[in-house]
């Protein structure tokens, strides 16, 4: 006994592999096509239903702009939605900065371990001058009592993303330079993202000169550390759990269930607010979701439709693996090469 699948798709498959009748292929490989199959004649309907469902919420939240990406690591399915619109960054991009922190960790530049001065002095890239921060503007406050003695660079880097710390990201932006964050976007190739300065530089914001990204360069980024490929494998699971630690979990992680694992970073000013995270769900591989919002003036708002498109994603991406027939789970699949069908057979004993 065995089931047939007819996919235009399909055909691009079986014009890439040999002309033998039947050739078998590996279960992960095989899951993954039969996935993608249904994603484009059940699913085909179903991408624009989810495009349609994300773009309802999107008009219902009044928001300016919103852009959506989304890439699943298991099918390589994506779906983007004004994904290279430039917005502020806010502490976005924060990842960024991690990323190189690691970067010059491998390549000897400094060690994690390496201690530095906590300060609350730095200078404006618009003219020089010197400003500081308020702790009544930073989520993370504990770090300003402690200026004028010393802080780990691993310290630093988990204040940063884990508490959004301001404080914390100024002293390691000076530490690695905005430069050298830039070369390692570029080279990742996330050019949507530009990080040009620390934050809270009031004479450089008026004058436009503003960290920038897109949801398209965020995904990038974050895929990277998802693929292990980010640096290193040992440093991209390491930064994979310090956004596993995130302590604000308004957006993405309150889309899903209990179980659902999300490394994320958020940001958010006055009427923008982004999430962007690795969503862990059990018993396959991840996929990346960004979000980015302006124009929402109630941050509530913004933390719901975040949370909305969030759960949108999740139950398309399970109602995929639930759409697998019941038979297929535990037969092993076969191309055949000859006809544009997927056939299952039942393994040989």
């Amino acid at each position: 006994m065995f089931g047939r699948l007819s996919n235009p798709i399909l055909m691009l498959i079986l014009r890439l592999r040999s002309k033998r009748w039947l050739r078998p292929i590996g279960p992960r490989r095989a899951v993954a096509i039969f996935v993608l199959l249904l994603a484009s004649s059940a699913g085909g309907r179903g991408g624009d239903d989810l495009r349609g469902q994300i773009s309802a919420l999107i008009r219902a939240s009044g928001a300016e702009k919103v852009a959506v990406a989304f890439h699943d690591l298991e099918t390589e399915r994506e779906l983007l939605i004004d994904a290279d619109e430039s917005f502020h960054a806010a502490s976005t991009m924060k990842v960024p900065v991690m990323m190189e922190v690691f970067r010059q960790a491998q390549a000897g530049r400094l060690a994690l371990d390496e201690r530095l001065k906590v300060k609350n002095e730095f200078q404006s890239i618009a003219d020089g001058s010197p400003y500081s921060l308020s702790p009544q503007d930073d989520s993370e406050r504990t770090l300003y009592r402690r200026v004028g003695s010393e802080a780990t660079v691993r310290e630093l880097v988990r204040l940063m993303i884990t508490e959004s710390s301001n404080l914390a990201t100024n002293l390691l932006i000076e530490r690695v330079t905005p430069k050298s964050v830039m070369e390692l976007v570029h080279n990742l190739g996330a050019d949507g993202m530009r990080v040009l300065r620390g934050v809270e530089d009031g004479k450089a914001y008026a004058r436009g000169l503003n960290n920038t990204t897109t949801a398209r360069a965020l995904m990038i980024l974050l895929k990277a550390i998802a693929e292990e490929r980010a640096i290193s494998p040992q440093a991209s699971a390491e930064m994979r759990e310090i956004l596993l630690a995130q302590k604000f979990n308004e957006g993405i992680p309150a889309g899903l269930p209990p179980g659902v694992r999300v490394a994320h970073k958020t940001g958010s000013i006055t009427r923008i607010y982004h999430d962007a995270g690795i969503i862990y769900v059990p018993g396959r591989k991840p996929y990346v979701l960004v979000v980015l919002t302006r124009g929402i003036a109630d941050e509530g708002r913004a933390h719901q439709l975040v949370a909305d498109i969030s759960r949108a994603i999740y139950q398309d991406v399970v109602r995929g693996i639930n759409s697998l027939p019941t038979e297929a789970r535990s037969l092993r699949p076969y191309v055949a090469c000859r006809s544009n069908e997927v056939r299952y057979l039942r393994p040989s004993k």
